[in-house]
């Protein structure tokens, strides 16, 4: 069966710089292999035969890197963005979707299995699966919890907070295409709040291994690091 990606790799990565100032965000290394090299050997390995990039900064040096995708042995095309549409506004430039597809950003690190993923949201026959990431943040302060009165009715020493985020990685049915507005900037929040008014509720996929969004210069040098202890970024 054909597997379809659509990498998403259009933004100007301000908050890496000074590592973007020449090159997008999905060409810095780690180590010798640029982010979205990675993640396209990856998918590769994950059965994924057809990709598509989206393009809008330093469009022509990201297509002039991965041309049409012979060097890994898998299909590359790429959808240019005239002006910033966002995480989910791309899709509506893309007119050859299957009725499955995946999403993500390229400039994740991670060892999710693809495939698995993917097959998860077809034997659930989801209409859009999340990716999602338990995080841990650590309270620097005594909490005070009061009552209506103003008294104190529990006290937390520097409490752990819990929570799931998105990956950045998503499975979408493409009959979500209809509440996605044409070449204009829409985001993942904005597609969640439609769904979801919808009463179209998304799927949450848990992933507990290894996950980095390379997003500001402490996220590059942590990937740096753990790119020299990890073989599977190679």
């Amino acid at each position: 069966m054909s597997k379809r990606a659509i990498i998403l790799a259009g933004g100007k990565g301000t908050r890496l710089k000074p590592y973007t100032i020449s090159l997008p965000k999905s060409l810095v290394p780690i180590g010798e292999t640029p982010i979205l090299e990675i993640i396209i050997q990856q998918l590769r390995k994950s059965g994924f035969d057809h990709i598509t990039i989206t393009v809008n900064h330093f469009a022509e040096m990201i297509q002039a890197f991965f041309g049409d995708g012979k060097k890994w042995d898998i299909k590359i095309d790429y959808s240019l963005e005239e002006k910033p549409l966002s995480t989910m506004g791309p899709l509506s430039l893309i007119n050859d979707l299957p009725d499955n597809f995946l999403i993500m950003n390229g400039d994740i690190l991670t060892n999710l299995d693809f495939n698995v993923f993917y097959n998860n949201h077809i034997k659930r026959g989801s209409n859009f699966t999340i990716g999602s990431y338990k995080r841990f943040d650590k309270v620097e302060y005594g909490v005070l919890h009061k009552n209506e009165k103003s008294e104190l009715i529990k006290f937390e020493e520097k409490p752990t907070n819990e929570y799931l985020v998105s990956m950045g990685i998503y499975m979408m049915n493409k009959n979500n295409l209809k509440y996605i507005p044409k070449n204009t900037f829409f985001g993942f929040d904005h597609l969640m709040n439609t769904l979801i008014e919808n009463n179209i509720l998304p799927s949450i996929y848990e992933f507990d291994g290894y996950w980095l969004d390379i997003g500001r210069p402490d996220d590059y040098e942590k990937a740096i690091n753990d790119n020299n202890k990890n073989p599977f970024f190679e």
